[in-house]
């Protein structure tokens, strides 16, 4: 129930606007272990007002959590030969290591065009195509390339309707990081939206980092890969070692 007293106490120290969304987290950070199988994240909150509910528009909410930027090329696959081939390439700016959103109703009949423009809110405009390689057409076709492969990886989702709206007031929803995100800093953005537009936005982030042992062993890969060498094997001669000699006692 802490949660409840920390979005009670935020309700009373923020200003009053005509309708604004107010949000917290089920947890703020995840730490990726050897044993790490995926993370669920509770995201709730409450539209706060001070004018009655406009009785000729519906209130609707977006929820999208966005992993950190890269750059990304991708390869478009051929039969050549009888075995299939790498032929043709798009580099892509930067695109989100994981992007997924969930929504009160099915996100095209709640955000305009314009409103996705400016917010980049749906997962095609979360992705910045490069300027050059090939026509818009050619460019839009390797992006939605991008788009199958990750959500096939469920690293890009969308959910509509997984937003569970209580009173055009409360609202909650979780959404899975899977285990095969990368780490860095996630942020997460909840959009209150009438007749198509953005009217509230809040933004808050989630710290997704190794365990210590993790990566410091990440560390030594990269940066003395020869001693992380030796250490792995190391541990291999030791367990093998060990193994043997706890056989041999068993059969003694």
């Amino acid at each position: 129930m802490r949660w409840l007293v920390a979005l009670l106490m935020l309700f009373l120290a923020l200003p009053l606007r005509s309708e604004e969304v107010i949000a917290g987290l089920s947890q703020n950070s995840v730490s990726l272990t050897v044993n790490f199988e995926g993370s669920e994240i509770l995201i709730f909150g409450a539209v706060r007002r001070e004018v009655a509910l406009p009785a000729d528009s519906d209130l609707d909410v977006v929820i999208a959590i966005e992993g950190p930027l890269q750059p990304v090329v991708v390869w478009r696959k051929e039969r050549r030969a009888g075995i299939w081939v790498n032929t043709q390439s798009q580099d892509i700016r930067a695109a989100p290591s994981f992007y997924a959103v969930a929504t009160t109703r099915p996100l095209a009949e709640i955000l305009s065009p314009n409103a996705d423009l400016t917010h980049r809110i749906s997962t095609r405009l979360a992705i910045f195509e490069a300027r050059g390689g090939g026509d818009a057409m050619t460019r839009a076709t390797f992006t939605e390339a991008l788009i199958r492969l990750r959500e096939a990886d469920g690293l890009y989702q969308q959910h509509d309707g997984r937003v569970d709206l209580q009173r055009d007031t409360l609202f909650s929803t979780r959404l899975t990081l899977p285990k095969t995100i990368v780490e860095g800093r996630y942020t997460a953005r909840v959009f209150l939206l009438r007749d198509g537009d953005v009217i509230d936005e809040f933004e808050t982030f989630i710290d997704v980092q190794k365990a210590v042992l993790e990566r410091w062993l990440t560390n030594l890969a990269f940066e003395q890969p020869f001693l992380y060498g030796l250490l792995a094997l190391g541990l291999a001669l030791f367990f093998g070692w060990g193994a043997s000699a706890l056989f041999r006692l068993l059969q003694s």
